[in-house]
């Protein structure tokens, strides 16, 4: 941590509390020590933690307050300093939730800062499904996620209430003059569609969550392509596109977590599981298999990470094979772990970090050794679990 950037020992995707899941991981499970452990967590809260509306699953108070849960599993570990930080994450999903509703009403476009994954509404949500799922900050989040799912006009044009007035970098570019619909599980609707199944799935919902799941399904249904290599869909969909009701992307791209097959076909079998469609459940399964059969495909993962590189991959689909309600999943999963294995490789590059550096690795290589869950349920933060 650097003066120069006080926040990033609080960050999940970079920082010390990120490297702390792996360690955590480790005392859980007899490999490592809880000494260790408390290392790394006591430096990501050195510094102030930020319960800004900055804040988000990937940094600050909610970040903290996931790698303490994680800490805490089975156990009243750092019970009390949970317990504070969750009454600042409450607060914060309730403030930005009633922000986002506004803007709903405004009738203006949302950012993917309201409701990604990683700095979002929907990657808190992540955290309170765990924490408080019966807490009134998780029922207001769902009812404002159930909302975006709801269309709106502008300037006379019909749009998906989660399209963003930007482009994949958060800028305003000439390729999408009018922002677009991402489709991704990091930044876009696949992350909602996470989210609202996961917490289906386990008895948590409000008004109109199966309509929303099913709003989100038939728009994915939609985009839907087919290839030499089964179903893909585009990373975004752009106002030509919607206009023509046709992608100008060519073939599928890199088969990650945080965009492409995977995370989207993981997406569609939750949310299959959480509605009892049998067809949808086994579809998005094969879906997945023929994406993992595609060697060009495949040869576009150049890295170990857990965001777009092999152990998003095969953390994604080891959860999924353990949903499965068809074998074809299994059979894949040897070759995915050599990969893996093939890839990690520390480098000063990737860096020790959670996100795209070493520790993910090492936590989706735990996976693969031990085929067993994660008694920390550190994957929950990529809602895959």
């Amino acid at each position: 941590m650097t003066t120069h950037q006080p926040w990033t020992a609080q960050s999940l995707a970079k920082g010390a509390a990120g490297t702390a899941l792996l360690h955590i991981e480790r005392a859980h499970t007899g490999q490592g020590t809880w000494k260790q452990a408390h290392s790394w967590i006591t430096k990501a809260v050195a510094g102030e933690v930020s319960a800004a509306d900055t804040a988000g699953l990937y940094l600050g108070a909610p970040a903290i307050a996931f790698m303490l849960s994680a800490a805490s599993t089975g156990s009243a570990r750092y019970g009390s300093a949970l317990k504070e930080v969750n009454a600042h994450v409450d607060a914060l999903a309730h403030r930005r939730a009633d922000a986002a509703l506004t803007r709903i009403r405004r009738g203006d476009l949302a950012t993917f800062h309201e409701y990604d994954v990683f700095s979002g509404l929907t990657g808190i949500g992540a955290h309170l499904l765990r924490s408080s799922p019966d807490g009134s900050a998780m029922e207001h989040l769902l009812r404002y996620l159930v909302e975006l799912t709801k269309p709106l006009r502008v300037d006379g044009q019909e749009l998906p209430g989660w399209w963003v007035g930007h482009d994949q970098h958060t800028r305003t570019s000439a390729r999408y003059p009018g922002g677009h619909s991402n489709q991704s599980a990091a930044h876009g609707i696949t992350g909602v569609l996470l989210l609202l199944s996961q917490a289906a799935r386990r008895g948590v919902t409000v008004d109109g969550h199966h309509e929303a799941i099913e709003t989100i399904c038939a728009w994915l249904d939609s985009w839907q392509q087919h290839g030499q290599s089964g179903a893909w869909w585009p990373e975004c969909v752009s106002l030509a596109d919607l206009r023509t009701g046709r992608t100008a992307q060519s073939g599928p791209a890199r088969p990650s977590w945080c965009y492409g097959t995977p995370g989207i076909a993981r997406a569609q079998q939750l949310a299959a599981i959480a509605t009892g469609d049998t067809k949808r459940r086994r579809t998005a399964e094969q879906h997945l298999a023929d994406c993992l059969s595609d060697s060009v495909q495949l040869s576009r993962l150049t890295d170990a990470g857990l965001c777009h590189g092999w152990a998003g991959v095969y953390q994604t689909v080891w959860r999924a094979d353990r949903d499965a309600a068809t074998p074809v999943l299994r059979p894949v999963l040897p070759h995915l772990a050599d990969q893996l294995v093939h890839h990690a490789v520390p480098s000063a590059a990737d860096g020790p970090g959670f996100l795209e550096g070493s520790s993910g690795a090492a936590l989706a290589l735990m996976t693969a050794a031990q085929d067993t869950v994660p008694t920390s349920g550190w994957d929950a933060c990529l809602l895959i679990d």
